[in-house]
């Protein structure tokens, strides 16, 4: 049975090409033009994705319409910078550029069929009512460097609690922080801009040779996996190529199995947020095996709870607790002597 897919623009000529280009690779696709029409074809059948125009009249409100509706894939058609942001948090899963003339829509055809690929190999999940016990960890954080780690790794729903622990961090932060958001690529660099400029710590994007260091946090570069390793007697990051054909680059994964060997692990606090799939779950569990205090984010609280949940579900979970339980402990990490 072929995939149903909606297309949202308000350009008849960009409806009419993205519908031809999509049968063609034997997709069914039926095509809208405003809000209204979207919510009237959301009440008629299932779509197994559905493309938006965010940069049009309506399109962030139609994004969020649908998304408040249940766990589908939207892939974003265009961007402009605020709104693709704004649905990105709110949980789509990826953007293009559409050219600025409708007549030139056809420039962006192989990227497009390869992101409509690539959407399906993603599985939105729905909230469920299971609960899992879980042990409580009974191992002090050990203090005998005077800096601490905090991995942080997130997906869908996952940039609006970024910013929240950004901006939540005390100057002093006596940590420094690594954060793995899934992004597109040209959107890293603005993202840690925007969050540097609303925080009392440093936040910068990743790149090659950044020294980790306390009250500074660095965000995963599009497009690049992001690698620790020390350097005489300091921790630098390090950009690496996606030899391993991940899915979402940067990974959760590659940052979480770098930590685990080259950091102290008792000094390592790694979270799993919010996210559609499993990536960081394997390794959460390495971390935690090192004897690092890990953390998953609980389906309370997940915008989409797919990363946690594997997390937990693989043994990789100190404590499931909900984001505000886990801001407490990101600060609670940050005062001396605390007690984890």
């Amino acid at each position: 049975m072929a995939k149903n897919i909606l297309v949202v623009d308000s350009s008849s000529v960009v409806r009419r090409y993205i519908v031809k280009l999509l049968e063609n690779e034997g997709y069914s696709v039926v095509s809208v033009k405003n809000k209204d029409e979207v919510l009237t074809q959301l009440a008629l059948q299932s779509y197994a994705l559905i493309l938006v125009d965010v940069c049009m009249p309506e399109g962030l409100e139609i994004v969020e319409s649908i998304l408040s509706r249940g766990a589908y894939r939207v892939l974003l058609l265009n961007s402009c910078d605020d709104a693709t942001m704004q649905a990105l948090e709110l949980g789509a899963i990826d953007s293009l550029n559409k050219p600025k003339k409708s007549v030139d829509i056809a420039k962006i055809a192989d990227e497009l069929i390869k992101k409509v690929k690539d959407s399906f190999l993603i599985f939105p999940q729905q909230k469920r009512k299971h609960v899992t016990s879980f042990v409580k960890h009974d191992t002090q954080i050990d203090t005998n460097i005077d800096m601490g780690f905090v991995l942080i790794g997130a997906s869908t729903g996952g940039p609006r609690l970024i910013e929240q622990i950004c901006k939540t961090l005390p100057a002093d932060y006596p940590h420094a922080v690594c954060i793995v958001q899934h992004m597109p690529t040209d959107f890293t660099a603005n993202f840690a801009r925007r969050l540097n400029s609303l925080s009392k710590v440093e936040v910068l994007e990743a790149d090659n040779g950044i020294e980790l260091k306390k009250a500074r946090v660095i965000i995963a570069k599009g497009g690049k996996h992001l690698h620790i390793r020390k350097k005489l007697n300091k921790y630098v990051t390090l950009l690496a190529p996606n030899t391993r054909e991940r899915f979402f680059v940067p990974s959760v994964d590659e940052l979480f199995f770098s930590a685990a060997e080259v950091l102290p692990a008792k000094e390592v606090l790694a979270i799993e947020l919010t996210g559609i799939g499993d990536d960081g779950a394997d390794g959460l569990v390495e971390l935690r095996k090192k004897g690092a205090y890990t953390l998953a984010e609980s389906e309370e609280s997940a915008v989409v709870y797919g990363m946690p949940k594997e997390a937990a579900l693989r043994g990789g979970a100190v404590k499931v607790l909900s984001f505000n339980e886990i801001l407490d402990e990101i600060i609670k990490y940050g005062q001396k002597n605390a007690s984890l």
